[in-house]
């Protein structure tokens, strides 16, 4: 962990809690969404968010999945499959959503002197520390080959990778996001994208290399840890770490404000999409 300050320590927090809206709360909305959080804590229009966020069945793909040879047919296969597909306004690759996986980002204003990349990460990897003590569980942040969008930050136990974390710096806000596997299996989401790139690379040399998927080394919390746990439980953990580290923690939804900038820049999702994908 870096020697500074933890950015965890925040007297307070936002907290935004999306993950009960339902199917009809859309990937390209909560892309947007993390967009104006991140301009209004970067204007200190905001403290510092807690975002939590479901979505139902969708693949979200990185800007490096849009150059797969036949990505159309790899899209369309998985909309055949029952997922919705979009495309996300940051880097990596293709990751799976499900009411099984919870997503949360921590959104702070970025220093005069900028923080670095990876103290944006070990807050991350401090936050789910905290979390997993209630389970008496440790794990690693290393990259873990034959996942789906690998990076140094994957987290695993026992070589099985359970989340992801990625990062993204917009009008002098800083989003750290993290998809956590709590529930169901790791193994079958892995299969979908290993099926997914199977088929949107064809067999064609591509200079971009995607990743050679091995569903084994997937796994959710609750296979690795062999008992029930469900997005609530972690959830509650989450909340109950930031309160005990000093801060005051504020139910919130977006400001009149906020709406008008969400607006314009779910427009712009919704315009990328349609240009990578032929869809809104």
């Amino acid at each position: 962990m870096s020697q500074q300050a933890s950015l965890l320590l925040q007297p307070n927090w936002r907290i935004i809690d999306q993950t009960s809206l339902g199917s009809s709360f859309e990937a390209k909305q909560s892309f947007a969404m993390d967009d104006t959080l991140c301009t209004s804590v970067g204007n200190s229009y905001s403290p510092p968010v807690l975002r939590s966020w479901i979505h139902h069945n969708t693949v979200v793909l990185g800007i490096q999945d849009t150059r797969l040879p036949d990505l159309s047919d790899a899209a369309t296969w998985l909309k055949s499959q029952g997922y919705h597909v979009i495309v996300r306004n940051s880097g990596g690759l293709a990751v799976v959503l499900d009411p099984g996986v919870l997503n949360l980002s921590l959104l702070f204003q970025d220093s005069e002197k900028g923080i670095e990349i990876n103290r944006g990460y070990d807050a991350m990897v401090e936050l789910v520390t905290y979390i997993l003590q209630d389970y008496a569980a440790s794990f690693e942040a290393r990259e873990i080959t034959g996942s789906y969008c690998p990076g140094s930050y994957d987290l695993s136990m026992n070589g099985k990778k359970f989340a992801g974390i990625s990062q993204r710096r917009l009008r002098g806000g800083i989003a750290v996001q993290i998809y956590l596997c709590v529930s169901g299996s790791g193994s079958e989401r892995a299969e979908l994208i290993k099926e997914f790139y199977k088929i949107g690379r064809n067999e064609t040399e591509t200079k971009f290399t995607f990743p050679t998927i091995i569903p084994s080394t997937m796994a959710s919390l609750s296979e690795l840890l062999g008992r029930n746990i469900a997005v609530p439980n972690i959830m509650y953990s989450t909340l109950h770490a930031l309160k005990n580290l000093g801060g005051k923690l504020h139910n919130s939804q977006l400001t009149s404000e906020e709406i008008i900038t969400f607006e314009t820049n779910l427009m712009r999702m919704i315009d990328r999409n349609e240009k990578a994908l032929g869809i809104s």
